[in-house]
């Protein structure tokens, strides 16, 4: 049996030595402290966060690093839960800002003032001299942003901050743009057909293909900004072509509506990929016709996240491109001919 004594010392002893030289178990404890400690503060300072939000500016130019008040002009209803909703930038803040921050296709945070809140939204026109810029708001049922918008009345401030680059037009770049939308997802491609149609200058000899896809005819975009686009496609067929599909209909709409969903033998048709098969003479002399050079096309995918998935393929990690996958993966496409907005 050990002496009182030599039991304080031996206690002494290891106290002194678990003091200098942390156990296995203490090591993992302060490493896990550290790591807990270092990733707080990388959320901090990395993520975004309501209470540190961008500043507001009233007479600065427009800036995605800070938010302009404008004001609501008008909010008009246009359809199942749906309201075009027109903003002015004022003239002094539309004045000082830089003209060329505008691409095609461009959009802007809009920010709930009441739960601190932002989501993107692409003007239709995207704005004119007067700092005019439209929107197609449709209400969802977990939409904050969407339902707070549906509120505003004319003369009320609305907070916002952009212009932001979605996707750069490059002129004279492609033969043909195919752009496939899905509900609002129609408004980044009525900004790029009214900006670049308006514009005799740019890529006067590329070709639009637009198909767009709602849930029933009501939802589809409201006339006042569909048939513009329509009349255009009529008289300038080499031009413009405009397709509409709707899930269901009860047979009263316009007999030109697809009633489908948009997959790929939708597409391949609306771009004339499928020929019927011809007869053994035709197809005889199709060999000696010289055969013409590949078209240079571009896809444009904008809409709801299953209609994206099931045309071209999931984002990848983080929001970026991924794979193409879906319809246009089956085509054989090339991530550089798909664009996922």
């Amino acid at each position: 049996m050990l002496s009182p004594s030599l039991r304080r010392g031996l206690a002494r002893r290891a106290l002194s030595t678990s003091a200098g030289k942390p156990s296995r178990t203490s090591k993992r404890v302060v490493s896990a402290v550290a790591a807990f400690t270092a990733a707080g503060v990388a959320a901090y300072v990395l993520l975004p966060d309501p209470t540190r939000s961008a500043p507001t500016l009233k007479n600065a130019p427009l800036s995605p690093r800070y938010f302009t008040p404008v004001t609501v002009v008008s909010n008009e209803e246009s359809g199942p839960d749906t309201k075009v909703l027109t903003l002015a930038v004022p003239p002094e803040v539309l004045a000082a800002s830089d003209p060329n921050g505008f691409h095609t296709i461009w959009s802007v945070f809009i920010k709930d003032d009441d739960i601190q809140v932002e989501r993107p939204y692409t003007p239709l026109y995207g704005i004119d001299d007067k700092g005019h810029m439209v929107f197609w708001i449709k209400k969802y049922p977990r939409g904050e942003v969407g339902r707070w918008l549906h509120t505003k009345a004319p003369g009320e401030k609305i907070e916002f901050r952009g212009p932001l680059a979605t996707w750069d037009w490059k002129n004279d770049t492609w033969d043909e743009v195919v752009l496939i939308s899905g509900g609002t997802g129609f408004a980044p491609f009525h900004q790029l057909l009214s900006t670049v149609i308006s514009n005799p200058t740019m890529s006067p000899s590329t070709r639009f293909t637009l198909l767009h896809s709602s849930k029933r005819p009501e939802e589809l975009p409201p006339p006042s900004l569909l048939q513009p686009l329509i009349d255009y496609a009529e008289q300038h067929p080499e031009r413009v072509n405009v397709d509409l599909f709707v899930d269901t209909s009860d047979g009263s709409a316009a007999s030109n509506l697809h009633v489908k969903r948009i997959d790929r033998s939708a597409i391949e048709s609306a771009l004339g990929l499928i020929k019927p098969t011809p007869s053994w003479w035709g197809w005889l002399w199709k060999q000696r016709e010289p055969q013409a050079s590949p078209k240079r096309r571009v896809f444009l995918v904008c809409g709801p996240e299953a209609m994206i998935n099931a045309i071209a393929g999931p984002y990848g990690r983080n929001l970026s491109q991924g794979q193409v996958g879906g319809a246009l993966g089956e085509m054989g496409l090339k991530p550089s001919e798909v664009y996922k907005l």
